[in-house]
C-alpha cells in the first residue's frame, strides 16, 4: 500500500511539473521600438542590460572591441526605405547593429547577417553594409538601463541614439521624404495608374458587374503602356476575357493573339496555354 501511495505521489509531481511553467523576469528584457520618420518606418528590436553598479564603458564593454550593442540575440534595426548615413546609402532592410566604442569616438556598424547570438564567430567585412564614426557625448545624469531610440525627428532626418551610463551616441540618418512625397503627389495628380485600372477591370469582370466599364478600364490600363514597349500580356489576356464575356468573340480572338505573342516572348508558358485554349474555344461556331 505504501508503494502504491508513493507511486501515485510521484505521478502527481511529474504531472504538475509538466503542466506548470515557471515565469521569471529576464535580466535583460526585450524591447521593440517603432517610429515613423517623415514617411519611413523604422523598427528597433533589442535586449536591455542594466549597469547594476558595474562600470560599463572601458570595463563591461571594453574600448576598442566590437560590441553586440545590447544583450542576447542581435540588436536589429529595420528601415522601410533606403536611408543615407554618413554620405552612404543603406538599402531598405533589416540589419544587426554593432558598435566599436572608443574613448573619443564610436564606430556604428550595420551588418547584413542578423542571425547571430551576440557577435558572429568570424567577422565578415563584406557584410558591413555601412560603418560610420560618431563622437560620443557626455550625459550629466547616468542611464541605468541601455536605451536605444529614434529621436530628434525632422521630416527628412532623425538620430539613432544609444545611451547608457553617462554616454550618448547619436547617429544621424536621412530619409527620402521629399522624393517619396513628390512621387506620390505626381502619381495622384496624374490620375489612376495602369495597375489601378487593371485591378478595377479585373474585379468588375470577376464579379459580373458593368462589363462596359471593365472594358473602358482595361483599355485605359493598356493605353498607359510606355511608348516603345509592348502592352503587358496579362492585361491583354484580361481584355480578351472581357470581350468574350460581352459576346465580341472576334475581338477577343484578336486580343488573345496579341497576348499570346507577348507571353511567348516573355517565356510564360501558362499564359501561352491559356491564350491558345481560349482562341480555340472562341473560334468554334
Amino acid at each position: 500500500m505504501k508503494k502504491i501511495f508513493m507511486a501515485a505521489g510521484l505521478a502527481l509531481m511529474l504531472t504538475l511539473s509538466a503542466s506548470a511553467q515557471i515565469q521569471t523576469p529576464q535580466a535583460s528584457p526585450k524591447a521593440t521600438i517603432e517610429q515613423v520618420v517623415g514617411l519611413t518606418n523604422v523598427k528597433i528590436e533589442y535586449s536591455r542590460p542594466s549597469a547594476r553598479g558595474r562600470a560599463v564603458y572601458g570595463e563591461l564593454v571594453p574600448f576598442g572591441r566590437l560590441w553586440r550593442t545590447g544583450a542576447n540575440a542581435n540588436t536589429t534595426v529595420t528601415f522601410g526605405d533606403d536611408v543615407i548615413i554618413a554620405g552612404k546609402t543603406l538599402k531598405a532592410g533589416k540589419y544587426a547593429l554593432y558598435t566599436q566604442p572608443k574613448a573619443d569616438s564610436w564606430d556604428v556598424i550595420f551588418y547584413t547577417d542578423t542571425n547571430n547570438w551576440g557577435l558572429p564567430e568570424k567577422w565578415d567585412e563584406t557584410k558591413e553594409a555601412v560603418r560610420a564614426t560618431v563622437k560620443p557625448e557626455f550625459l550629466n545624469r547616468p542611464v541605468e538601463t541601455l536605451n536605444i531610440a529614434v529621436n530628434g525627428l525632422e521630416s527628412d532626418y532623425a538620430f539613432l541614439e544609444i545611451s547608457w551610463e553617462k554616454t550618448l551616441v547619436a547617429l544621424k540618418f536621412e530619409v527620402p521624404t521629399r522624393a517619396t512625397a513628390l512621387k506620390s503627389i505626381e502619381e495622384a495628380m496624374s490620375g489612376p495608374t495602369a495597375g489601378s485600372y487593371f485591378a478595377a477591370a479585373q474585379y468588375y469582370y470577376q464579379s459580373n458587374a458593368d462589363l462596359g466599364k471593365a472594358l473602358n478600364w482595361i483599355n485605359a490600363a493598356v493605353d498607359k503602356t510606355p511608348k516603345g514597349q509592348d502592352a503587358p500580356f496579362y492585361m491583354l489576356r484580361q481584355k480578351s476575357l472581357i470581350q468574350a464575356k460581352m459576346g465580341d468573340k472576334a475581338g477577343a480572338i484578336e486580343t488573345a493573339k496579341l497576348s499570346l505573342a507577348g507571353a511567348e516572348k516573355a517565356g510564360n508558358n501558362d499564359y501561352v496555354k491559356m491564350n491558345r485554349d481560349s482562341i480555340n474555344e472562341w473560334s468554334k461556331k
